[in-house]
């Protein structure tokens, strides 16, 4: 569905970015990829590692409007990656993670509208689901616009849906590359926050490719969630360090013991498929008829039951530390 189509990548020059650009240019033969991002180091980088005459680069914040609007002309589809990520950075520096994570998506709402882009998938977070963090509060408040977004489209052809999932194997800020340094540097023990914690694990490879698959499914306003494997922290520290030490260094600032994505506030909501969920919007759209138990490609779900919720805690597939450590070697980051 990408041949012969220009592509739009906000915070493309990060760890998703470059393997969406990657999976892109190999399978698809799209007519551009365009890179928006504000950090010109990795574009300089990426510039280099893709030299593609198909490839564009644009410098820009999504905080910038009429920049968005320019670099989004003549686009057909957009992924927004770009985002605020650090669960501590953003509770002491706020009003920073508002503009990036909600004006920004305010910015390319509006910039898909102006130029009649075709489809937009916003990348969301676990942490959006009862949040008690402020990233996750800003990530949940863009999932809102975006979901929203399909009524403002009116008579333009533009549908807006989102894609949530959890931690992503070796992604820039996640624990995994923490970890592999502090061994590398000769530490004695591990740092763990509380020994109870879990979390969902995906790797790039798997984000990248569920993202593609609901560019197709998507009818517009659903969330989509993929059923991926949950972690236990200590397991994943002994996967990296067999017989290591860890030492419990406390839960950091607006931080959760579990993460939640599809949270039992939203059952009534949620349907069941094969490998994913989809939680319905709460809204009804002036323009959309849609099922959300079925989806463009064919695909039935079913209603979960009252009271679901789909948490990495009770998730039903744990990785062992075997498993763990198998999984880490196999994901691309």
């Amino acid at each position: 569905m990408f041949d012969d189509k220009s592509v739009l990548i906000t915070g493309g020059s990060g760890s998703f970015g470059r393997m969406y650009v990657r999976t892109i240019l190999e399978r698809y033969n799209p007519k551009r990829v365009i890179v928006y991002s504000r950090d010109e180091l990795k574009q300089f980088e990426m510039q280099h590692e893709f030299s593609d005459p198909r490839m564009r680069f644009f410098l820009g914040d999504v905080r910038d409007r009429e920049r968005l609007i320019q670099a989004t002309r003549g686009v057909d589809f957009i992924i927004h990656a770009a985002a605020m990520k650090q669960v501590p950075a953003s509770e002491y520096n706020p009003t920073e993670c508002i503009r990036t994570n909600i004006t920004g998506a305010e910015n390319v709402i509006a910039a898909a509208l102006a130029n009649d882009v075709e489809s937009v998938i916003a990348l969301s977070t676990d942490k959006a689901a009862s949040p008690i963090n402020l990233y996750g509060a800003t990530k949940l408040v863009s999932d809102k616009l975006f979901v929203a977004a399909n009524n403002m489209a009116g008579s333009h052809r533009t549908r807006f849906s989102v894609v949530r999932y959890g931690n992503v194997v070796g992604s820039r800020g996640s624990v995994l590359p923490l970890f592999e340094k502090l061994i590398a540097e000769g530490v004695e023990s591990l740092p763990i926050t509380d020994p109870r914690m879990t979390r969902f694990w995906i790797s790039l490879r798997q984000g990248v490719d569920f993202v593609l698959t609901n560019f197709q499914r998507m009818q517009g306003g659903e969330i989509f969630i993929p059923k991926i494997p949950s972690v236990r922290i200590p397991d994943l520290a002994e996967a990296l360090a067999p017989g290591m030490p860890t030492h419990v260094v406390g839960v950091r600032p607006g931080e959760k013991l579990h993460e939640v994505m599809c949270p039992t506030d939203d059952s009534h909501l949620t349907y069941v498929f094969d490998d994913h969920y989809v939680i319905a919007p709460t809204i009804r759209f002036h323009n959309i008829q849609a099922d959300f138990g079925h989806n463009a490609l064919g695909e039935v779900g079913e209603r979960v039951t009252p009271g679901f919720q789909y948490d990495s805690a009770t998730n039903p597939h744990f990785l062992t530390v075997e498993e763990t450590r198998a999984f880490n070697a196999q994901a691309a980051y």
